[in-house]
């Protein structure tokens, strides 16, 4: 399974960004999608994640700010970032929890980052 991220740039505070994550090759199920972070200095967090049944959760401080989907036809993720903050730069990472065959274990796979930086 291999994840490709695209959408991130540079925004000025209180702008909108739309990250897309499509995932390919030999995949069997995705269960969990998600997107993570990293800022400089700083342990990468969950920011958002969607079950294959659409069910969500978000990191507090993106609450009402950011959207997260998924096409699960097309086995991509999305991230609608708005009202971004200078406190929402950082290296965004797309994860999936997924089974490349049906009898492989579920695991973790992620994709390259996409860097996002929020101008003040």
């Amino acid at each position: 399974v291999q994840l490709q991220a695209s959408g991130g740039g540079l925004v000025q505070a209180g702008g909108s960004l739309r990250l897309s994550c499509a995932a390919s090759g030999r995949i069997f199920s995705i269960n969990i999608m998600g997107w993570y972070r990293q800022a400089p200095g700083k342990q990468r967090e969950l920011v958002a994640r969607i079950t294959n049944g659409g069910s969500t959760n978000y990191a507090d401080s993106v609450k009402g700010r950011f959207t997260i989907s998924r096409d699960n036809a097309k086995n991509t993720v999305y991230l609608q970032m708005d009202s971004l903050k200078p406190e929402d730069t950082a290296v965004y990472y797309c994860n999936a929890e997924a089974q490349a065959m049906s009898i492989s274990p579920s695991r973790n796979y992620w994709g390259q980052g996409t860097q996002v930086t929020v101008s003040s």
